[in-house]
C-alpha cells in the first residue's frame, strides 16, 4: 500500500463483505487512536477464535492502521521497518527457510512456524530473510 493510499484500507476488499459485529466491537474496543498493534489483533484472534486474516479484514473494514508487525516488517516510529539483515545466518536455519518457499517469498504464517521451531524470536527468521534476500508475504493479517 503507497502513502497515498494510507487510511483507504476497505478499498482492498470486494465490495459486499460484511463485519462480523462481535469482532467490530472488540476491535473498536482495543484500537488506540486509530491504530492496532499485530499482536494485539493475533490476541483478538484467539480470544474470540476467529482467524488473524478474519481480524485483520475488520480491521481493515473499520480504517484502522495496523502497526508493530511482530516480524520487524512495518509499522514502527520510523514508518520503515525496523528488522536488520544478521550477519551470519545458520545453514539448519536457511535450509528450513528455504525448503518452505513459495516462489521466492516466506510466508509470514511459516516464519512463525519456523522461528518456534528453531526456538528464535520471529524477528530472529525475519533477519535471516534478510540476510538472504527472501520476502516474507502474505501477511496472516492482510497488511502485505
Amino acid at each position: 500500500m503507497t502513502k497515498e493510499d494510507r487510511g483507504h484500507y476497505a478499498k482492498k476488499h470486494p465490495p459486499g463483505n460484511k463485519v462480523n459485529k462481535t469482532l467490530a466491537e472488540a476491535v473498536e474496543k482495543r484500537a488506540g487512536k486509530g491504530k492496532m498493534g499485530c499482536a494485539v489483533a493475533f490476541d483478538i484472534a484467539a480470544h474470540l477464535g476467529v482467524s488473524p486474516a478474519e481480524v485483520g479484514f475488520t480491521i481493515d473494514m473499520l480504517e484502522i492502521r495496523l502497526i508493530k508487525c511482530q516480524l520487524g516488517l512495518f509499522g514502527y516510529e520510523s514508518g520503515k521497518k525496523i528488522v536488520q539483515a544478521t550477519e551470519n545466518v545458520p545453514e539448519s536455519l536457511e535450509k528450513a527457510i528455504r525448503d518452505e518457499l513459495t516462489g521466492e517469498n516466506l510466508s509470514c504464517a511459516t516464519a512463525w512456524k519456523i522461528a518456534d521451531e528453531f526456538r528464535v524470536g520471529k524477528m530472529g527468521v525475519s533477519s535471516a530473510c534478510e540476510t538472504l534476500g527472501v520476502k516474507i508475504k502474505p501477511c496472516q493479517l492482510g497488511a502485505f
